[in-house]
């Protein structure tokens, strides 16, 4: 009776062996179909990736050049005009209130006319400051 147990458990464990071999057989097949789909397949995917990328910095490096960079220059330019003409405006208005005060000076303290806006009483030098008047 043990022999036979033991006949029975030897074709089991044999059954079992082809059984897996067989499964190990099949999972080889299947993992080297993978990886010749992933070679196949992925790699046009990649590089159209690639592409695209490429297209992309294209994109950005002529809206860069194109776009965006006369934009700030203008802008730079802009901001240089303005600047120029406040200066030119704050020099001219110093020089007028230089001419002031040397024809306040000229004609003496007590005997100065107004100036053009009248913003100055006689005997007082012009462009006093506002608590002066």
């Amino acid at each position: 009776m043990s022999a036979t147990i033991r006949d029975i458990a030897i074709i089991v464990i044999a059954l079992e062996t082809v059984i897996l071999n067989a499964l190990l057989i099949v999972l080889i097949w299947q993992i080297w179909r993978l990886v010749r789909m992933l070679r196949d397949e992925i790699r046009p995917i990649l590089e159209d990736a690639r592409e695209t990328v490429d297209t992309v910095k294209g994109t950005a490096t002529f809206v860069s050049e194109e776009v965006v960079s006369p934009v700030i220059q203008a802008g730079s330019r802009l901001a240089g005009f303005r600047r120029t003409v406040q200066v030119l405006r704050s020099e001219a208005q110093a020089s007028l209130e230089t001419l002031a005060w040397l024809q306040w000076l000229v004609q003496g303290p007590g005997k100065g006319k107004r100036s053009s806006n009248g913003s100055h009483a006689p005997g007082r030098p012009p462009h006093t400051l506002p608590e002066d008047r």
